[in-house]
């Protein structure tokens, strides 16, 4: 459900009062995190490497979208994901999520 905390005047993102782009990105990298639940060995997580989002319709407060990724690559620890953003009329925002396989403790210990 967007609320006023998602809208683009609310994230800084513009100056208008629909789902802002940096909230499509968040439940796009949410889906792809989702997906992966129970799939990754313990002691390790993802985190994002790149996100490339085509951010399509305006969507008004009240309203309802949901976020769906589908894993369609993996190259060593490099998952890429096409997700997808949508409404009850139809596509909202479609691009792809690339994620990384990190041992959390290591990743951890490498933050500045």
């Amino acid at each position: 459900m967007v609320t006023a905390a998602d809208t683009a005047l609310a994230l800084n993102s513009g100056a208008v009062e629909v789902l802002g782009t940096p909230r499509v990105v968040a439940l796009a990298e949410e889906a792809a995190v989702v997906s992966l639940a129970n799939q990754l060995a313990p002691g390790h997580t993802t985190v994002s490497m790149r996100v490339q989002v085509d951010h399509l319709a305006p969507i008004n407060v009240g309203s309802s979208v949901t976020a769906e990724a589908t894993l369609t690559n993996v190259e060593g620890r490099r998952l890429t994901f096409t997700v997808a953003v949508s409404d009850h009329c139809g596509l909202v925002a479609a691009g792809k999520v690339t994620r990384v396989v990190v041992e959390t403790d290591h990743f951890l210990n490498q933050a500045r």
